[in-house]
């Protein structure tokens, strides 16, 4: 199979000093430390400026397969990316709480992160987490 998304071969902190602008490099670093205590995972970088928590594997009903990250986020110019996978089925509950946002089917958009409450963004990653255990397994990234 010929995945686009794939795991990269660098290093958290090497990674981080390169995001720019320099408000969403802190961006990085402050989701970096609220997934690490959400996942229990180490930072992950994907190709695309992806910085994944956790992985599964999984098949399709086509017979394709492959190894995604279970969570994580990208810090884009305009705004901060964070995905949930495989989506947000039952989180309404927990988005009414979480503060000023957009989302598409499995990410969550955000322009700044003083604008939503951590905590609850921490428990909406914890409740993507559990939703993706029910249909795959969820490791780490050796």
């Amino acid at each position: 199979m010929n995945q686009k998304t794939k795991v990269e071969e660098v290093l958290f902190a090497d990674w981080v000093t390169g995001v720019s602008p320099e408000r969403r490099e802190a961006g990085a670093r402050a989701l970096d430390t609220l997934f690490r205590a959400a996942t229990g995972f180490q930072p992950v970088i994907w190709t695309g400026g992806i910085v994944g928590y956790g992985a599964y594997d999984n098949t399709y009903a086509s017979g394709r397969s492959g190894t995604w990250m279970a969570t994580g986020y990208a810090p884009r110019k305009a705004r901060l990316s964070i995905y949930i996978m495989p989506g947000y089925t039952d989180c309404s509950v927990i988005l009414d709480r979480l503060g000023q946002h957009n989302k598409g089917k499995s990410c969550l958009y955000l322009t700044r992160l003083d604008r939503v409450d951590a905590d609850v963004l921490g428990e909406l990653i914890q409740a993507g987490l559990r939703d993706l255990a029910t249909h795959w397994p969820v490791r780490a990234i050796p």
